[in-house]
């Protein structure tokens, strides 16, 4: 309790420090080159053969996540997203001019980019460097000051972004602060000028009712229900690894992993084996075991262990049929890879994200019939489209919606700096990557600038014919 009480008492004098209008203000005038020489800090810090050492021991223990995945998920998407910022930062701040109506006649006009300001950044736990890091350079070069709030399920690598952070920040431009709900919801009755959050949709629903107290704008990365369509016009073994490899990353605690499978019924079995095999191939090489395999990371704790358990538990009772490997085992939170055939969608397991390393398989006969199915279900984070067949492919594009869409590919939506990533209602709210994270963080201030004449031929006392060529104008 008394830790608690020290958390909040923090919440409150950094929110002071940081709030100060002098701080926002320095920050706002920060050029691109400060800005990026700022999260070149960053770039430094993770190159560190030392630092990755750290953090890769911190991913270990906090998920038995390999070294080489925390490179691949944590670190690589961190540098690729720099490389960007630092190209395009300069174009991105510029005034952006815009025409103006011939109503308007001597007027110009621009959108000035300015930072928001004193950002709260609340971060999840399945990638919690990643996910802390990447809306933390974001908001950096949109020129704003920021609270990060790591998750304290991975406290391990919690401990060490909090780490990086004072090493590299003044706590007046960039603070960690680490903590519990108590701490989580002192810093949601802040008003803040903006909240970016990355969670579930019954946290994100928490945070906006929060955040609507105070006006505050938010941008929610949620989750929820990903199909994966697979039809009969694909190579089936190769579609298998794919969709495997996509599943299982993290244990299958990612966001826009696939959650439930469409498949063709003349591809359903194929595609089963085939799973199998490329999960020994890849997980049980050495014959010892999915288990012992080093490459494969856990659940990250005992009450979500129970969660997805209870899910698999419920299915089978109703009639769904388990296929897997290997037992579950709770001591080590070890969920192998699963499948669930024979379910239907009145099932919890079919109602809620999942969110660890199990397949549930429906099938179709025409893919006309695969939008009633996904529609049944809130709008998705992210789909992904197997098929060979460009009039299918189309299909589903044009009856369905989804934050974002991958075709013959999976687990790539958030990687092009250049597209948006973000859900739909249920899934998410507002866009993030690249450009669209920084006007995400920024105000968009619309700018109109008088250059010559002027309005006083419609002051009064009016004359109709000022009138009747102004209604000509507006429809030029």
């Amino acid at each position: 309790m008394i830790e608690q009480q020290y958390d909040i008492k923090e919440v409150e004098r950094i929110f002071k420090l940081q709030r100060e209008p002098a701080n926002l203000q320095a920050m706002k005038d920060t050029s691109a080159k400060e800005r990026i020489d700022r999260i070149a800090k960053i770039e430094r810090y993770i190159l560190d053969p030392a630092n990755q050492e750290a953090l890769a021991k911190a991913m270990w223990y906090d998920l038995r996540k390999s070294k080489e995945e925390t490179l691949a998920t944590e670190i690589i998407p961190i540098l690729t997203l720099l490389v960007h910022i630092k190209r395009k930062l300069k174009s991105w701040m510029r005034p952006h001019k815009v025409g103006t109506p011939l109503a308007l006649t001597g007027i110009s006009s621009y959108i000035r980019y300015e930072p928001k300001g004193h950002v709260l950044l609340i971060a999840p736990w399945n990638y919690p460097f990643q996910l802390s890091i990447i809306p933390l350079i974001h908001a950096i070069a949109a020129g704003n000051v920021a609270i990060v709030k790591p998750s304290e399920i991975s406290a391990a690598t919690s401990a060490f972004t909090k780490k990086m952070i004072q090493e590299l920040f003044p706590e007046e431009e960039v603070a960690v602060i680490e903590g519990d709900v108590p701490v989580a919801t002192a810093l949601l009755e802040k008003p803040f000028h903006h909240i970016f959050f990355t969670g579930s949709p019954a946290v994100g629903k928490i945070v906006m009712a929060a955040a609507a107290k105070n006006l505050t704008s938010v941008t929610l990365e949620l989750g929820g229900k990903s199909p994966c369509v697979i039809d009969e016009t694909v190579d089936i073994k190769n579609v298998a690894g794919q969709v495997a490899w996509g599943k299982l990353l993290n244990n299958g605690q990612t966001c826009i992993a696939p959650d439930y499978l469409l498949v063709h019924k003349s591809k359903k079995q194929a595609f089963i084996d085939a799973f199998q095999e490329w999960v020994q191939k890849h997980y049980n090489h050495n014959g010892e075991g999915i288990r012992q395999s080093p490459y494969y990371t856990r659940i990250i704790n005992e009450r979500n262990f129970a969660r997805v358990q209870g899910l698999v538990d419920e299915a089978v009772s109703a009639g769904a049929q388990l296929i897997s490997a290997e037992a579950f085992d709770e001591s080590d939170k070890f969920i192998p890879p699963c499948l669930l055939d024979q379910v239907d969608m009145d099932m919890r397991i079919m109602q809620e994200e999942i969110f660890g390393p199990v397949l549930p398989i429906l099938t179709f006969d025409r893919i006309e019939e695969v939008p009633a199915i996904i529609d049944r279900l809130p709008k998705p984070l992210a789909m992904y489209i197997m098929s060979k067949k460009r009039h299918h492919q189309q299909y589903l594009l044009d009856h369905s919606t989804a934050g974002g869409t991958a075709i013959n590919e999976l687990m790539i939506t958030t990687l092009n700096p250049e597209l948006p990533f973000g859900g739909v209602n249920n899934s998410g709210i507002g866009k993030s990557n690249g450009k669209h994270s920084f006007i995400e963080f920024s105000n968009e201030r619309g700018v109109m600038q008088r250059r010559f004449l002027d309005l006083k031929m419609i002051f009064p006392p009016y004359k109709t014919t000022i009138f009747e060529w102004m209604m000509r104008a507006a429809r030029w």
